[in-house]
């Protein structure tokens, strides 16, 4: 039973206690890490979110607060009242390591039973045990300081835009659905009966509706759903940092941005960041490292081998070629000696993933002779013009792929070398990389729809000079988009918008909506877009993609307080759940599982 409480009035946190406190009397709260017991001395470690602080029992002072201490387990919370003195023995891992407090008066506010794993930092319990156990796990004080820098970003963040002369407006979370991209999460109306609100995917239109509204400058950290399949780096409900400027261009926004990116840097990880940042074009980026999205932190570019393999007797390359397709290739360099065929064998299973239908290779020796899945086939000349094209010497290999379609070649090729190089470590800098992907095509054409669809959204301008192209050439039309990326990954990205009505009616015409779809999905929009549009332009942060990289976490789950499984379900709470009938039927809504 708990004694009534005496005293819960801390002095200031348990580890910002120093040498400068010895001699003052204090009181500090928090929870038992552990309990040593030596016999006639009882030290308690007490934690809170600033770290720990070393508690002194001496049975020979006061026997009663000693039986006390006695009595205490781990994650019992404790209000304690004591002396700052120096440590007899002194732990400099910690930063009260050299001060204890000898303790006079000691209340439990709250027992506690065995946990269902240890309260220790880099726990190696089950990671489904410890989301069930959320608020246990939030305890340690390694996920603790992630999302305690989280804090700091978004403060970093609203002073930084708020000093650039931004103002925040909060947008709505119950929205019109307007299915265009991922699904949209659902919320049925009680009084429109049969109607449904949608969960917002981001704020796009409301914050073009901002501009229009004269607001100049608008930002926000905005709540964003959408229902889509999981991975590492996803959650079905995800946090945006978003902003929108009136009169601008592309470098404008990118000048915002960047300013951005070099401060949180510098005040979060002490790195600097040289600005302006690299810019690739979208082809330039396709074309060396097969993605949109490119680690430049290590070589292996993919190179053309088209022409040099266009006459080739082996059919596999020139058939490809002489049908209009190409052949492209990476070099692994100095890996030839580490890798097995066991794992060459997995590489061209693996690759297949990517609509590749084989993987031809070529491993160098020492001795510069080779072992290789297509050599024989070629002529001595091809395999000298082979290696000299991508460079390759003794100890590398050669990873080609042939395809009629580009892309399959490209993206293949680009998710290899990412492979290759986690696997064999290429990566050796931990400078963080950070460029723009530009001038992005305004369509990508959707093989399951049979229709061309906006690579970005259906807001996005295109280039002046290829507006006479929207409807007559949509696959050249190339966008004023611009994505920033960061160590391979995309972490924002933008566009300027369109502001004339009769551009976005000839877009929603290219992208094959008849006038009454576009007027249903986007009506107001457009009835907006009658009073006078700002050329406006912005972007869109995926604050917790940031972050885990920022800190170099392996999920997107370990800067989320409360996340999701892959499945989406909250372990927690045991969320989604089923609800009642009544529930039911005040919404008109009937199960049906069939």
């Amino acid at each position: 039973m708990i004694e009534t409480i005496k005293n819960f009035k801390r002095t200031k946190y348990c580890g910002d206690f120093s040498v400068n406190d010895i001699g003052k009397e204090v009181t500090v709260c928090g929870w038992v890490q552990r309990q040593r017991d030596l016999g006639h001395l009882i030290f308690i470690d007490l934690r809170d979110r600033t770290g720990v602080v070393q508690l002194a029992f001496d049975e020979q002072t006061d026997k009663k607060i000693f039986q006390k201490a006695f009595e205490v387990r781990s994650e019992f919370v404790l209000s304690a009242k004591g002396i700052i003195r120096e440590r007899s023995s002194k732990n400099m891992q910690i930063k009260t390591g050299e001060i204890e407090i000898a303790v006079s008066e000691l209340d439990v506010l709250s027992e506690a039973e065995t946990t269902p794993f240890e309260i220790v930092e880099n726990s190696n319990a089950n990671e489904e045990l410890r989301l069930k156990y959320r608020y246990l796990d939030l305890r340690r004080p390694d996920v603790q300081d992630k999302i305690i820098i989280r804090h700091k970003i978004v403060k970093i963040a609203h002073d930084y835009f708020n000093e650039n002369g931004f103002i925040e407006v909060e947008t709505p979370m119950l929205i019109r659905s307007t299915p265009e991209g991922a699904r949209d999460y659902l919320v049925p109306s009680r009084i429109f009966r049969g109607s449904f609100f949608a969960l917002p995917q981001s704020p796009q239109l409301y914050k073009q509706l901002l501009m229009l509204a004269g607001f100049d400058r608008y930002f926000q950290v905005a709540r964003c759903f959408r229902d889509e399949d999981l991975r590492a780096d996803r959650q079905p409900e995800f946090t945006q940092l978003d902003f929108e400027m009136s009169f601008v261009d592309e470098n404008d926004v990118i000048s915002i941005t960047e300013g951005f990116i070099k401060k949180v840097f510098k005040k979060i990880l002490n790195e600097d960041i040289t600005v302006p940042l690299k810019r690739l074009t979208y082809f330039e980026a396709m074309n060396r490292f097969g993605t949109d999205k490119p680690d430049l932190r290590f070589g292996m570019e993919i190179v053309d081998l088209t022409e040099t393999l266009k006459n080739s007797e082996f059919k596999v390359f020139s058939d490809t070629i002489a049908s209009g397709g190409t052949v492209r290739a990476i070099n692994a360099k100095g890996i030839a000696s580490r890798l097995p065929r066991k794992e060459i064998d997995r590489l061209a299973e693996w690759i297949k993933d990517y609509g590749a239908k084989g993987l031809a290779w070529t491993k160098i020796n020492f001795d510069l002779s080779s072992s290789s899945s297509y050599e024989k086939f070629l002529n001595e000349n091809e395999i000298i013009k082979v290696r000299k094209t991508v460079g390759a010497q003794n100890d590398d290999a050669i990873f080609i792929v042939a395809d009629n379609d580009i892309k399959i070649v490209l993206e293949s090729l680009g998710a290899l070398r990412c492979e290759l190089a986690n696997k064999f470590e290429f990566i050796k800098t931990s400078e963080p990389n950070l460029l723009w992907i530009t001038d992005f095509p305004l369509f990508e054409f959707d093989k399951d729809e049979n229709r061309y669809v906006a690579m970005h959204h259906p807001f996005t301008a295109p280039r002046f000079k290829d507006i006479s192209k929207l409807t007559s050439e949509p696959q050249n039309v190339y966008a004023r988009a611009y994505d920033l990326v960061f160590n391979g990954n995309e972490i924002g990205g933008g566009s300027i918008r369109i502001n004339d009505l009769e551009l976005q009616n000839k877009m929603f015409k290219a992208l094959g909506f008849s006038e009454e779809e576009a007027q249903n999905k986007f009506g107001f929009l457009l009835e907006a877009f009658k009073y006078g549009v700002p050329p406006h332009g912005g972007l869109a942060f995926g604050l917790d993609r940031l972050i885990m990289l920022m800190l170099k976490c392996k999920s997107i789950r370990d800067v989320i307080a409360f996340p999701k499984v892959a499945s989406s379900a909250e372990l927690m709470s045991a969320s989604p759940n089923l609800v009642n009938k009544k529930q039911l039927d005040e919404l008109s809504i009937r199960l049906n599982f069939n």
